[in-house]
């Protein structure tokens, strides 16, 4: 059969279009890891979000070695977390939802771009070899204020890198000669055990205690202090565990005032009043 050769050129640009496209799609798919986006999670009633053991509280969680699970909320006109922090050298699986209209979460510089639909959850997973920060932006108009929602994805350091969570629980105002107590927890939502130290400033003294905390649990201790050597006057404090700091101001008095004290001034002043009545009256 003889072709003729214009058509013989026509078969190959074909077959070289084809091999470029399925070349095009692995490089993207393999390579690049351009994929679609997952969705093998359930629905969320955008309603119930704060409710919800994932999405009530967005965040990163750390669920394996160097790996890592992002939740995330859009919303008019802001992105929860903000910012995301991850660490370098790690794999990330974002999910996202969304709690009124909808969003897209797009990272600037990366392969990261999806539609957030209330009610769906978006779910990608990505790696980031090297410490940068990203921007964050919605690419579906959302309402007057779509040109300003935008958040920030940091990825930090491996070293750098932490998920320690410090709160206290510490007296506002004390009598001279009480002992002011410090309470403090650390949260530890890594895997692996801290070893750190919690330190409390206040006046003159610093007071230090060495903790070990195991990976996704928490540690509390407390730190006490007599206010016989602070002496009365307002005194600024701060504990601080690793990169976390909690401050505060605790205010010493010589004799606190009681609510019998109150109720008794009060209730001068109302004998007083009735005093005052009754004196007009008796000019009347």
């Amino acid at each position: 059969m003889n072709i003729h050769t214009y058509e013989k050129v026509w078969l190959v640009a074909a077959m070289v279009l084809i091999v470029g496209f399925i070349a095009t799609i692995t490089y993207g798919s393999v390579g690049l890891g351009i994929t679609m986006v997952g969705d093998q999670q359930p629905t969320i009633e955008p309603s119930e979000i704060s409710d919800d053991e994932r999405f009530g509280e967005p965040r990163v969680e750390h669920v394996g070695e160097n790996e890592y699970e992002a939740y995330v909320v859009a919303q008019t006109f802001a992105f929860y977390p903000d910012p995301i922090e991850v660490p370098a050298n790690s794999e990330v699986t974002f999910y996202v939802t969304a709690r009124d209209v909808i969003h897209s979460f797009s990272v600037v510089g990366t392969n990261i771009n999806t539609m957030v639909i209330p009610g769906e959850i978006s779910e990608m997973t990505v790696e980031f070899d090297e410490p940068g920060e990203y921007g964050i932006v919605c690419n579906e108009y959302c309402g007057p204020g779509h040109h300003n929602m935008e958040g920030q994805l940091h990825v930090v350091p491996e070293d750098e890198f932490d998920m320690t969570e410090l709160s206290v629980d510490a007296d506002d105002e004390l009598e001279l000669g009480d002992e002011a107590t410090f309470n403090v927890t650390v949260e530890n939502r890594l895997l692996d055990d801290l070893e750190t130290t919690a330190a409390l400033e206040i006046g003159d003294e610093t007071l230090e205690e060495e903790l070990t905390v195991a990976g996704g649990d928490l540690e509390e201790t407390t730190f006490t202090v007599d206010t016989n050597d602070l002496g009365e006057g307002e005194h600024d404090w701060t504990v601080t565990v690793d990169d976390e700091e909690e401050s505060g101001t605790l205010t010493v008095v010589e004799e606190l005032e009681t609510d019998e004290e109150t109720e008794s001034g009060n209730g001068d002043d109302d004998e007083n009043d009735d005093g005052e009545t009754d004196g007009g009256d008796d000019d009347e």
